[in-house]
């Protein structure tokens, strides 16, 4: 190592964030650079859980843990603070707790809820996007229930969902379990509640075979859900979705509304680099950004392209993983003074959830479903925290105990 002490700024404590100075931290010694991680809250929170927290099956705090836990104080100096400026020129960050020089950054500032412009989406539609706003959804949806024995209106029992996506497929899967302890709560017929998903898009969980999303749509199906695909959200108002239908507009009435149909990277990257369309920016094979040899995007911020169909990567827990690993690696060889390597994706699988003891999933080319896929999944999200913090953190924030 160079006995100059490099200063490696990163910013985001999300998956790629958190994981690439986890990996930092054992590769390098505290000689060899001063790491920095900056991250808005003081807590890292499993994002690919928050649609548990919106429906109500788990407490907000059963999805989050202290960045602390991770970080090794002797090597790595945390600042909870929010990013407002990055000067890509001057090396230089600015904070809600001061300004920060680095001679390597690692942006890693996540993800961010995109409405596509639809009027009235931002203003009437809860998202999901951090354990502030699930948190939110989730209250709605109490207090309409817990509102409708004295209205009668049948708009408090009625949830709408926009995107049929994973995020709002899994969302759907905690509702029909969570829903029904609602209505017995407050002594409601659950067959009085609707639960409508609209979707734009002709097909829902493209990723998926045909049979696999059948088998999730019949789940859902039977347990109350109806679907609206291949039908256009063109506003969002105090009452629901106006939707268009055979081109005609028509109103969908919900006291619940919740969008989940979008997310883009943050916002602070159009006002820090060029070239960037939804809050990602194009990077290099060896995920570095264009000119700028000591700045690294990863995570939701970075459109890592697939080298065969020469499309970006999609932006999932899973691949933000592996992107953090890589760019510790990566640091490591240039302070070394070595060639840095090209990311390869490994694709070990997807599985989406259908509450807590069912799902979908393709895993190492196999396809599984029902509790094998629920299992599958808690596996997955234990691993994630596994990964990051070590056995001790995945004991007791993991799914598996």
């Amino acid at each position: 190592m160079s006995f100059e002490r490099k200063k490696i700024l990163v910013l985001g404590a999300g998956y790629a964030g958190l994981q690439t100075v986890s990996k930092l931290q054992k590769l390098l010694s505290h000689q060899d650079a001063d790491i920095t991680l900056i991250n808005k809250n003081e807590y890292h929170y499993e994002a690919t859980w928050l649609h548990e927290t919106a429906a109500g099956t788990i407490d907000w705090e059963e999805g989050v843990y202290p960045i602390n836990k991770v970080v090794d104080a002797q090597k790595v100096v945390f600042v909870p603070a929010e990013v407002t400026a990055i000067h890509k020129d001057e090396q230089r960050v600015e904070t809600t707790q001061g300004t920060f020089q680095y001679d390597i950054l690692v942006v890693a500032l996540g993800f961010e809820s995109e409405t596509f412009g639809i009027e009235g989406m931002e203003e009437h539609a809860h998202s999901i996007v951090n354990p502030e706003t699930a948190t939110a959804a989730r209250k709605e949806i109490e207090r309409n229930f817990a509102n409708y024995r004295q209205s009668n209106d049948p708009k408090d029992i009625s949830i709408l969902v926009g995107g049929a996506g994973f995020t709002g497929i899994e969302y759907l899967g905690e509702l029909v379990e969570s829903v029904p302890e609602l209505c017995e709560k407050h002594g409601i017929d659950y067959n009085k509640v609707n639960i409508t998903c609209v979707e734009a898009a002709p097909k829902m969980l493209p990723m998926f075979p045909e049979n696999l999303v059948e088998y999730a749509v019949e789940f859902l199906k039977d347990r109350g859900v109806k679907f609206m695909v291949d039908t256009p959200i063109v506003a969002a108002n105090e009452d629901g979705f106006v939707v268009e239908v055979n081109d005609e507009k028509q109103q969908i009435e919900a006291n619940s509304v919740i969008w989940t149909a979008g997310v883009r990277g943050s916002s602070l990257m159009e006002e820090s680099f060029d070239g960037v369309k939804r809050g990602r920016i194009v990077v290099g094979p060896d995920l570095r950004i264009e000119g700028y040899d000591n700045i690294y995007a990863i995570g939701d911020v970075a459109a890592v392209m697939n080298g065969e169909t020469e499309r970006p990567w999609p932006t999932t827990a899973q691949i933000a993983m592996q992107l953090g690993e890589h760019t510790a690696k990566n640091i490591e060889l240039s302070l070394k003074g070595e060639r840095l390597e090209e990311f390869s994706y490994n694709d070990r699988g997807t599985v989406c959830s259908l509450g807590s003891k069912d799902g979908i999933g393709l895993v190492m080319g196999r396809e599984i479903k029902g509790k094998k896929a629920a299992f599958m999944k808690r596996v997955i999200d234990s691993r994630a925290i596994f990964k990051i913090g070590g056995p001790l953190l995945a004991y007791s924030k993991g799914k598996m105990f």
